[in-house]
């Protein structure tokens, strides 16, 4: 069956890089579904073999992080924090610097796909209000959320995975990621400034947004928001013990869902199954593909040849290219499905630089696209060109800067 894996295999990642099948309305994580079907069903795949390629302690992680999350949205907290940032009375540089302070800081603990769908149509009708363009502000809000979430081995997706694969330690994965990453974070306004600082006044109103202020408070429901932050600090406690991540995430999930007053499934429901189901996909599809001989013969034409991405020099723009066109969630699946065993300090490496280079469009990342998406939802409109004209400088001066200390650190060679 390797003819019918390998056509399976490109024609998924083509769909990753289009993102979508044409005149059809199915995302990535529906290509991947297909994808993984069609294995199965057409004999690719044995039945009793998919246990063994769904990387369970990932999809456990990820499930508890986002009930975890969840907590926090029912709560109120993500609406009451973005209406909060677009009632401060600021200039809009210290608002981007506060919305890329506030998005990042919180990324780095919670899933940054999260924040970026709670806090993006709150955050584009408060700012409506007061007059404000908010199409920087969302730059800032995406760019930030990737580039917090870069710091920590719990902040995205493919960190998580990174992570799980690697067997990463918590803290030293912060030591590691966290300097160029907060560099980052803070460069996030800086470019955004840079390129919109004559631009901020908004000239035509969308309709369906009203003038009046919005006094949303920044928890609705205290207790549960102070249940979510003891949770947070707990599950980050237990991170840096022996105990499996998963079984951390996965019994504070459980204790959270025992709660007289949330329903347990509105936490499930705020689960972002489409992204499970993209992960569980593509591990069918790149388990399959890593089984056949043209991936063995691949692998090793690429270490004979002196490309295989364990230098600074290939990994960055390597990073950089595939986040920008199949994503970097499935570009992480891709790489580490085909390569077994990576070296330490390129995981670190991969985690880092495939997180920054998701700024470049708005392509490169789920959370700008979700952001675009959910803005649509409220009458704004955020371009490819628009984002382009600050992610294209910004990621290359930020990846730069992360390749930079990365060599410095003996983390990785050049």
């Amino acid at each position: 069956m390797p003819g019918l894996i390998g056509a399976v295999f490109v024609m998924t990642y083509v769909g990753m890089a289009l993102g979508r099948l044409p005149r059809l309305r199915i995302d990535r994580a529906g290509i991947a579904l297909i994808a993984a079907v069609v294995l199965i069903a057409g004999g690719g795949v044995p039945v009793e073999q998919v246990g063994g390629m769904l990387d369970a302690p990932t999809l456990l992680l990820l499930f508890g992080l986002m009930v975890l999350s969840a907590q926090f949205a029912a709560a109120g907290f993500y609406d009451g924090c973005a209406a909060a940032l677009a009632r401060a009375e600021v200039s809009p540089f210290r608002l981007l610097l506060m919305i890329s302070l506030v998005a990042g800081g919180l990324s780095a603990v919670l899933a940054n796909d999260v924040i970026a769908f709670a806090m993006t149509p709150v955050l584009c009708q408060g700012l409506i209000r007061r007059g404000l363009d908010p199409r920087p502000f969302l730059i800032a809000l995406a760019a930030a959320t990737n580039a917090g979430s870069a710091a920590t081995a719990i902040g995205n997706p493919q960190n998580i995975y990174i992570a799980q694969s690697g067997r990463l330690d918590f803290v030293e994965f912060f030591l590691i990621c966290g300097p160029p990453a907060i560099v980052a974070l803070f460069a996030v306004p800086l470019f955004v400034h840079w390129i919109w600082r004559a631009q901020y006044v908004l000239d035509i109103r969308p309709p369906g947004v009203p003038a009046n202020s919005d006094d949303t408070p920044l928890a609705r429901d205290r207790r549960q928001f102070r249940k979510a932050v003891f949770a947070t600090i707990v599950l980050v406690a237990l991170f840096a013990t022996p105990l499996p991540r998963e079984a951390s995430a996965l019994a504070i999930a459980a204790l959270l869902m025992a709660s007289r007053k949330i329903a347990s499934r509105d936490l499930i429901a705020g689960v972002d199954c489409n992204l499970l189901v993209l992960f569980a996909g593509l591990f069918i599809v790149t388990g399959a593909f890593a089984g056949t001989p043209i991936a063995t013969e691949l692998f090793r034409d690429l270490v004979e040849s002196g490309y295989l991405p364990e230098r600074l020099s290939i990994l960055g723009p390597l990073s950089l290219l595939m986040s920008n066109t199949i994503g970097n969630v499935p570009a992480v699946v891709l790489l580490l499905q085909v390569w077994a065993s990576p070296p330490s300090g390129v995981l670190y490496a991969l985690a880092l630089l495939s997180t920054l280079a998701g700024n470049f469009l708005l392509v490169g990342s789920l959370a700008n696209l979700i952001v675009v998406e959910r803005a649509a939802s409220v009458g704004v409109k955020l371009g490819f060109i628009e984002h382009a004209k600050v992610g294209v400088p910004m990621t290359l001066a930020t990846m730069a800067l992360a390749m930079i200390w990365l060599w410095a650190i003996g983390s990785v060679a050049l």
